[in-house]
């Protein structure tokens, strides 16, 4: 196994514990575009590949099957015909492994969604390959990813046909957390501090991709000057094209996530139909699975149970950051990004995306807590009766009869609690206890970069988390 991968540590053991399983083994592999999942892939089995697949973008069965031709031959010691369909063509899959002398069969099948064309009988093929043979060598290991997270859940994981509960394991490859942000960029030979890690997690998430295109010297508001702002910025069309790569008509999807980027706490289904102006029915129920299982929204209950108390939240730092600065982008001011600190725009949008970079951390909020083995219930709340309307950023209710009430407040110094805000800090608390009716002690919890000022007013505050927990 190679050993250029940064982090992705319980990713790494599991893949080398499946290939050293002596069993046969199906893996399915997703997560969005730009995550890693072809690199990590390449990384630990490139050597021991058979045969490398890549699916093409938009192309018809007819194609797909030449490229398939192209990367068997590329494969094998002999030359394969081009095959009429795809039973055939997993026939000329069975042969190769039957002709290859690798003690392990790596088969690694890249952007598989996109071999599904209509009437292509590919997932029906891959079917008989698997149960009529491959499901029987021990020594065989295939591998298929993709970034259309929803192909890969329907098609695969919750296939009702004869793929069902055929796979042997599905890994989710998630964005970095901060803390292997932080070791990939002193990788690249970037040194940051963690304040400025967090400022570039907000803008782009820890997408490693996006990651690989800032360039060491630069500041981080140059770099994403560069990547984003720039007339000729690398990644000004990112935001379609992660869209349109993973969802067929994608232009439903991006509504939900504009109306999703407007509030904080999150929309109601009625909320986001109203801002959407989308149709109820089962393709929007649709929509809000997929992007729930792409990760770049939540759903979460409120503690009143009720089925209209579902809210969906954004949970993707990038998409944020698109409909807050990118999509209206004119062009005129290739330093915008070096010139928006301190701008009342700027920290409206930085106390929005600090509160996404904190539910992206919760295993490491409970760490610093230290109730990492405790069960626990993460939701926002909005009061339904206070006037005005009390907030709370982050809910963690838990097993252990305390409820911890968050509030996320990201500043450049010590953040300062004066007496207007531990009245309001009060006055939430209460409303809470009452509206809830919880038995439950509740505990003030207050997430900041830089911890609280001490002053007379701090100490409402029963429990602190500052940046470098969350690394």
């Amino acid at each position: 196994m190679k050993n250029k991968v940064v982090g992705r540590i319980k990713e790494k053991k599991r893949l080398q514990e499946i290939y050293e399983s002596g069993k046969p083994e199906f893996v399915a592999m997703y997560g969005r575009r730009r995550v890693g999942k072809t690199f990590l892939i390449r990384q630990m089995f490139g050597n021991e590949f058979i045969l490398d697949l890549v699916g093409l973008a938009n192309s018809n069965t007819e194609k797909q099957l030449l490229n398939f031709n192209i990367a068997i031959n590329h494969s094998g010691n002999r030359e394969f015909e081009l095959p009429e369909n795809w039973l055939l063509a997993f026939e000329q899959v069975r042969m190769l492994i039957e002709k290859s002398p690798k003690k392990r069969k790596v088969v690694f099948i890249d952007e598989i969604p996109w071999l599904d064309t209509p009437h292509s009988g590919f997932i029906s093929a891959l079917e008989h390959f698997w149960n009529g043979w491959a499901c029987s060598r021990n020594d065989l290991m295939l591998i298929v990813c993709g970034s259309a997270t929803s192909w890969i859940i329907n098609k695969l994981i919750n296939n009702h046909g004869g793929l069902h509960n055929r796979l042997t394991a599905t890994i989710h490859l998630q964005p970095f957390t901060l803390s292997e942000t932080e070791l990939y960029l002193k990788s690249q030979g970037i040194e940051y501090s963690r304040y400025q890690i967090a400022e570039c997690y907000m803008t782009m998430g820890g997408i490693p991709y996006y990651l690989s295109k800032m360039k060491r010297g630069l500041s981080l508001a140059q770099n994403i000057d560069n990547m984003f702002f720039k007339r000729d910025a690398e990644l000004k069309n990112e935001f379609k094209n992660l869209y349109a790569s993973l969802f067929k008509d994608a232009t439903d999807y991006v509504k939900v996530v504009e109306a999703l980027s407007k509030k904080t706490k999150g929309l109601t289904r009625n909320e986001i139909l109203e801002s959407s102006k989308l149709q109820s029915g089962g393709t929007f129920s649709e929509i809000l699975k997929n992007l729930e299982n792409c990760g770049f929204i939540r759903r979460y209950s409120l503690p009143t149970k009720r089925k209209r108390d579902v809210l969906y939240q954004l949970l993707d730092a990038y998409t944020l950051f698109y409909f807050r600065y990118l999509e209206k982008f004119n062009e005129q001011d290739e330093h915008f990004w070096t010139n928006a600190a301190n701008t009342p725009q700027h920290n409206a949008w930085a106390g929005y995306a600090f509160e996404i970079l904190a539910l992206l951390h919760i295993n490491e909020i409970k760490r610093a807590l230290g109730i990492s083995g405790v069960q626990t219930a993460i939701f926002a709340w909005r009061s339904e009766h206070s006037e005005p309307a009390a907030q709370i950023d982050l809910v963690i209710d838990r097993k252990d009869g305390i409820v911890n009430l968050c509030e996320i407040k990201f500043s450049k110094t010590q953040f300062a609690i004066d007496k207007d805000y531990e009245e309001n800090l009060r006055n939430k608390i209460a409303a809470f206890q009452i509206e809830t009716k919880t038995r439950k002690a509740v505990h003030l919890l207050m997430l900041t970069t830089f911890g609280l000022q001490k002053n007379k007013y701090f100490s409402i505050a029963q429990k602190e988390i500052v940046l470098d927990d969350l690394f």
